[in-house]
């Protein structure tokens, strides 16, 4: 008999679950960057084998203290996760501190657990990094002494090491069912969620600061052709004026090379030629308007708006548009 379910990953930003999904999806479906807080939305990732189905939910990172809207939507996904999840994965970064270990379960998470019934494994990410893998042994134990968890397993996901371990302690908890979905599927998210998705990550690859936390990316158009390349138009959406600024840079420099590097992506993840047109918006304070929020998805798992509206701003495209 298969198995097939719903895993929810849950952790703190930076513990490694985007990392964490696409190791056991061998593919770059979730964006990943050095910087903490990269992901704002539910990634849904489908894993297949024989024998299982995995449905993954990649969740933001837990926000102890929210200072915007933005925070608290972001925790809603989290939540939500848990609820739809059949099995939950609570990833931590096995070099942190045995307190800051402990401030990952938050009073709503271990309640959410708790009540909720459901296996919880622990998953201990970046033993790679200890120069002695003994030392991670007490800080597990005591995790474990938490009662949330039903196991406990010890990987990098960044070297893929033990995943497959992972895998099959995920198996063992699903419950017994026929696949949910075709074998050769992904994701359940549209394509153009992921192509917002990869500007955005080229937002927090290239700019620093408070510039890629201001920064948030809509499709407006996307048109698949038989001939040519497709036709993508996106709207970078920044906070102030001086962030548009710098994001398009002297003579639309920045802008063009944010494009190009998006572009290289998408196409990575599409397998088709594309031509990428950005604009940049300025929208005040959108991490705090609830009608901003919704208008950019943050109401569900996250896919976002298409339109036809037209874009606000001159563009400064990358390459001519194929017919």
């Amino acid at each position: 008999m298969s198995r097939f379910g719903y895993v929810a990953i849950v952790g703190k930003p930076n513990a490694g679950k985007s990392t964490l999904l696409n190791a056991l999806l061998g593919e770059q479906l979730s964006i990943v960057t050095s910087k903490p807080e990269t992901t704002r939305r539910s990634v849904v990732g489908i894993f297949t084998n024989e024998t299982m189905q995995a449905v993954f939910l990649d969740t933001p990172g837990i926000v102890p203290r929210p200072k915007f809207e933005l925070h608290r939507q972001m925790i809603g996904f989290i939540h939500q996760a848990v609820e739809e999840a059949d099995v939950i994965l609570v990833i931590v970064d096995i070099t942190e501190s045995m307190r800051t270990l402990l401030d990952v379960l938050t009073p709503e998470l271990r309640t959410d657990i708790k009540e909720s019934k459901k296996p919880c494994i622990l998953v201990v990410n970046k033993m790679d990094v200890l120069d002695e893998k003994a030392v991670a042994l007490p800080k597990i134990l005591e995790l474990m002494k938490t009662g949330l968890f039903t196991d406990n397993v010890a990987i990098s996901a960044k070297y893929n090491k033990f995943v497959t371990e992972l895998t099959a302690v995920i198996e063992s908890h699903l419950p017994q069912a026929e696949f949910g979905y075709d074998p050769e599927q992904l994701s359940t998210q549209p394509e153009i969620f992921f192509v917002a998705e990869y500007v955005r990550e080229q937002c927090f690859e290239m700019f620093r600061e408070e510039i890629p936390y201001s920064t948030e990316v809509r499709v407006v158009k996307y048109e698949e052709r038989t001939k040519g390349k497709y036709f993508i138009q996106a709207e970078v959406i920044v906070d102030r004026t001086a962030q548009r600024a710098i994001i398009i840079g002297s003579k639309g420099a920045s802008l063009k090379e944010l494009g190009s590097r998006a572009r290289t992506r998408i196409e990575e993840h599409l397998g088709v030629g594309v031509f990428l047109e950005l604009h940049v918006r300025v929208k005040a304070d959108w991490r705090d308007s609830e009608r901003d929020l919704r208008e950019f998805g943050y109401d569900g798992y996250g896919d976002m708006l298409l339109t036809d509206g037209p874009a606000t701003d001159d563009p400064v495209p990358d390459g001519p548009v194929t017919e």
